[in-house]
């Protein structure tokens, strides 16, 4: 979206620049949104700024429509080997002397959108200060308006989805969630074709709470299963509910209106001001507690209670468990699409690849968010491509300050 003759003149300086960049977004379609960004980056002096999302299995980062879009920039970049895919996996800024051009990530939250090109003017010369500015801006509004504008939500896809996933997705978070306290990541396969995995987490006050359910089958009625689990769940903890009101809630609610489908689960909260670590275990894989770069055996293992749909934690839920973290301390929660994964000569991908491709990954640097990312396209690989089973993995961090 290009300024017109009866547009208002755009004003200099970064402040009056981003103010005016907010004021004409209100009445702006998606189509309009990368004009509108690289309209203020011109007058900014930053020079041509394109804006590109990564895709939902984030192997790609896609553009969104924009003026003058030559045809060799339709396809996007790699996230893995392109210097555009270097500033989306680490959060930062990446710069191509050559080329006179700077790569800058578009962050909501700590969430990753996707990144700013800026080539020409100051883009690869002196602070970088307005290109964030203006990066983050951009980030704000596509997440703003991907509710309500489809054009966005397909420059996110590669392919089509089943129905089954659509109704997954429309109740899932943000992949990433964060304070200074504590960071929640989560990331799911197989995206287009989802059936029963489905992840929330949320943060009450100082309380971050964490959801991992996994419905019996891979059609929609498994998804409709874990919808309904998940909508439960949140009327409960949005009530005041605490963990065992929750898990009688969704097991009477699958009893109630889908009564042929079980489901196993995961329930937690972490207090983030002391560490407090509190889950109930509904049938599912015990979590897994990584502390120092190793797994403490058995720490989060206790016995399992029978799982969800058959009308047992009605009225009365099983008691939660507790344990206290320490700084530093990352729980993994996974559902068994993920350790049951197999390659073509049966070889399973097992708790133990799991957790060590974490320990790993983290400990040479990559975020939580980055580490899953990697984590699911080993897994793809392990078993070429075709996951016979939904694989979901919900990490979480508590990193309290000093």
């Amino acid at each position: 979206m290009t300024s017109d003759e009866n547009a208002p003149a755009v004003p200099d300086g970064l402040e009056p620049v981003l103010a005016w960049v907010l004021e004409r977004s209100h009445g702006a379609s998606a189509v309009q949104l990368a004009g509108l960004i690289a309209e203020a980056a011109r007058r900014l002096g930053i020079g041509r700024t394109r804006l590109y999302l990564a895709d939902v299995q984030q192997q790609r980062l896609i553009p969104l429509p924009q003026p003058d879009l030559a045809a060799e920039e339709r396809d996007g970049f790699g996230i893995d080997g392109s210097l555009a895919g270097l500033a989306y996996r680490t959060q930062q800024v990446q710069s191509s002397r050559a080329e006179d051009t700077r790569w800058f990530p578009m962050v909501d939250g700590i969430e990753r959108i996707g990144v700013m090109q800026a080539a020409g003017g100051r883009a690869a010369a002196g602070p970088a200060g307005a290109g964030r500015a203006l990066a983050s801006l951009a980030a704000l509004l596509v997440v703003s308006k991907s509710s309500h504008h489809d054009v966005l939500v397909q420059r996110e896809r590669t392919r089509p989805m089943t129905v089954q996933a659509e109704l997954l997705w429309a109740f899932l978070p943000p992949r990433t969630i964060g304070t200074d306290r504590a960071t929640s990541s989560a990331v799911l396969e197989p995206a287009y074709d989802i059936g029963g995995d489905a992840f929330d987490h949320t943060f009450i006050n100082e309380v971050l709470h964490l959801t991992l359910v996994d419905a019996m089958g891979h059609d929609l009625a498994s998804g409709n299963a874990s919808a309904a689990a998940l909508a439960a769940c949140r009327a409960t903890r949005r009530s005041g509910g605490d963990l065992r009101e929750i898990v009688s809630t969704i097991d009477r609610t699958l009893m109630e209106w889908i009564p042929d489908r079980l489901m196993t689960a995961v329930f937690a909260e972490l207090d983030t001001v002391h560490g407090d670590f509190t889950w109930i275990n509904c049938g599912h894989p015990p979590p897994l507690l990584i502390r120092d770069g190793h797994v403490v055996h058995k720490a989060l293992e206790r016995p399992s209670h029978l799982p969800l749909g058959f009308g047992h934690h009605t009225p009365d839920a099983p008691p939660h468990q507790h344990v206290r973290l320490q700084p530093g301390d990352r729980v993994l929660i996974y559902s068994d699409g993920i350790t049951e994964a197999h390659s073509p000569d049966g070889t399973f991908f097992g708790e133990e690849r799991l957790a060590d491709f974490v320990i790993r990954s983290t400990a040479s640097g990559d975020t939580g968010p980055e580490a899953l990312r990697r984590l699911l396209q080993n897994l793809l690989t392990h078993q070429q491509h075709r996951l016979s089973d939904d694989a979901t993995i919900l990490l979480t961090e508590w990193h309290p300050p000093s």
